[in-house]
Parts: structure tokens; C-alpha cells; sequence
């Protein structure tokens, strides 16, 4: 299936929410280790690295929220209370926002060094935001990158808490229906005509 539905996600959904999580889980764990751990006279390779990875996560996120603004976001199940409703909106809003907060800031980061970095994974150019060797900025996009990035981390422990949750104890679609296997055939049925007020919530 190319386009959601009001009770699956189409592949391109399924396929850009995977690797981005995944590109999102390299980046946070590569960025701990290369800022704590990584030898001195290596960081700068890794500092390149991470920095390509992160403009190919930035182009994703505008082609997913172009995908899902052109696309029906698939129903919520009915019976979730309203403060479920409301968390899921709210941790999927809080998500983006620190997706992109994360992103922007280590774009202009990445241009106040001495060296910019100047490409990502394919070697394709990236316009840099900001001049080379700007230290007073450097200092401040360097922490809000570190606040954001510690952030995001800890929303994405919530995120992958709460779909354990609904896969678990709750018993429904909501995550089962993101991978590619898609949500079951009984689910399926039941939720083929949704009330109109069923809740919906993004990916």
C-alpha cells in the first residue's frame, strides 16, 4: 500500500519513520561517544561524519512531513482516554520540535568551525549558516545542540515506552501497525469504519 489509510501507514511512512529512528539513534549514541570518548586527534573525522548524517536527517524530516501532509493520518484506536489522546499529540509535536531544534543547531554549529562541514553522506555541498570561525556563536549553537540532542533522547525513551504500551498492555495496532507487516486482520475490520469521532495522531 503506497498511501495511509484511515487504519495503516503506507510503505513510504513505514519506510521514512524507520530510518529516520534509525539515523536519530547513530547520531545520539555516535554524538555521546564522540564528544566523551572518541580520541582528540580523531574527533574532527567523527565531527564530519556526524555532521553529514545529520543534514541527510534534516532533508528526511522535511520529505515526512511533506509525505504526511499529503496523506490521512490513520485513526487512533476509540477507546483511548483523552489524556492518551492528548500525550501522543503532544509527544509527537514534542518530537518534531526537538527533531528539528537538534538538526538547525548543529547546522549552524557545524559551519563556525575553523574547517566547515561542508558535506553530507553522498558528498553533495551544504550551504553553511553561518561563518567560519565565529567563536561566541560556536560556543552557543554548540550547547543549545547539546540541550536539544539530550532532550531529544529523552522524548524518544518516552516515545518507544509508550508504544510498548499500547502494544503490550493495551493489545492494539498502534505500533504493530507501523511495521511492515501492517495491523492485523481482525483490527483491520474493526477499525474499517471508524465513528467520527475516532482520535487520530501522527507518526
Amino acid at each position: 500500500m503506497l498511501r495511509n489509510s484511515q487504519t495503516d501507514w503506507g510503505w513510504p511512512s513505514k519506510l521514512l519513520h524507520w530510518v529516520g529512528a534509525l539515523a536519530v539513534l547513530v547520531l545520539l549514541l555516535h554524538g555521546w561517544w564522540m564528544v566523551h570518548m572518541a580520541p582528540r586527534p580523531e574527533r574532527f573525522a567523527n565531527y564530519l561524519w556526524h555532521a553529514a548524517i545529520g543534514y541527510d536527517l534534516l532533508a528526511l524530516l522535511v520529505l515526512r512531513l511533506l509525505w504526511r501532509w499529503m496523506n490521512p493520518v490513520p485513526a487512533m484506536p476509540a477507546d483511548l482516554k483523552r489524556w492518551e489522546v492528548l500525550a501522543a499529540k503532544a509527544g509527537h509535536f514534542g518530537l518534531y520540535l526537538l527533531l528539528f531544534a537538534a538538526s538547525l543547531t548543529g547546522w549552524a554549529l557545524a559551519g563556525t568551525f575553523k574547517r566547515p562541514m561542508a558535506l553530507d553522506l553522498f558528498g553533495l555541498p551544504i550551504p553553511q549558516i553561518l561563518s567560519a570561525g565565529n567563536r561566541a556563536l560556536h560556543d552557543f549553537f554548540e550547547e543549545a545542540h547539546l540541550i536539544s540532542s539530550y532532550l531529544l533522547a529523552a522524548l524518544v525513551v518516552v516515545h518507544i515506552a509508550g508504544s510498548l504500551r499500547h502494544h503490550v498492555f493495551k493489545r492494539n495496532d498502534v505500533m504493530r501497525r507501523m511495521w511492515f507487516g501492517g495491523a492485523t486482520d481482525v483490527h483491520r475490520a474493526g477499525a474499517a469504519t471508524p465513528p467520527a469521532s475516532a482520535k487520530s495522531i501522527g507518526s
